[in-house]
């Protein structure tokens, strides 16, 4: 889906109105590849280095906003995830930069929960669950990273809408899926590098 290049540019982007929102400084002006004028979905995640522990993710999983724009929103969001407390300037030097490229989010039409999962692939897919007022996303490297499978993927997604975890297998839940390209600094201010998920 996007380049190397593309992927450096999102990252360092967001890196940049991240330090600039914690300082309290003018955003800079940022020469975009001419792909973000379109619109795309995107998350950006801030993480402790070299922990890994989660700081800030934020973002927009539907393609309301040129991909520039929901990356500066996002970039902007993620430093007061309302999780955490707001980033600080001395965090700076210790976390490291992570964004997410969406695909649009598409409903999987299902049966049965036996045909629901046959439909998600761990590794590839990120989950949107949804249900009324209740709404929970998880990103394709999620289940990766804490190592789940469908069912348990189904189930922490469920959760994050503030369901109870089996309700996907209830069939009265909408669930769709997507697919992400992520982007991520390897150390602080370091070298960026298109993550593979396994």
């Amino acid at each position: 889906m996007f380049s190397d290049k593309e992927g450096e540019a999102a990252v360092k982007a967001a890196r940049m109105i991240i330090e600039a929102k914690v300082k309290g400084d003018k955003y800079p002006d940022i020469d975009y590849p001419d792909r973000f004028d379109k619109k795309m979905g995107v998350f950006v995640t801030i993480n402790k280095h070299p922990t890994g522990d989660l700081r800030g993710c934020i973002g927009y999983p539907e393609p309301i906003f040129t991909l520039k724009m929901a990356l500066e929103k996002a970039a902007e969001s993620a430093t007061n995830d309302p999780r955490f407390p707001p980033l600080g300037e001395d965090e700076l030097s210790g976390i490291v930069v992570e964004v997410t490229l969406l695909t649009p989010p598409e409903e999987i039409d299902y049966e049965n929960p036996d045909e629901l999962i046959q439909k998600i692939n761990c590794g590839k897919d990120g989950l949107i669950i949804s249900r009324g007022p209740y709404k929970g996303l998880l990103l394709p490297q999620v289940p990766v990273e804490h190592d789940w499978d469908e069912d348990e993927f189904l189930s922490h997604t469920c959760r994050k809408a503030g369901l109870t975890a089996k309700s996907w297998r209830k069939g009265d839940c909408s669930v769709e899926k997507f697919q992400g390209e992520i982007f991520a600094e390897k150390e602080p201010v370091g070298e960026i590098i298109k993550k593979e998920l396994k």
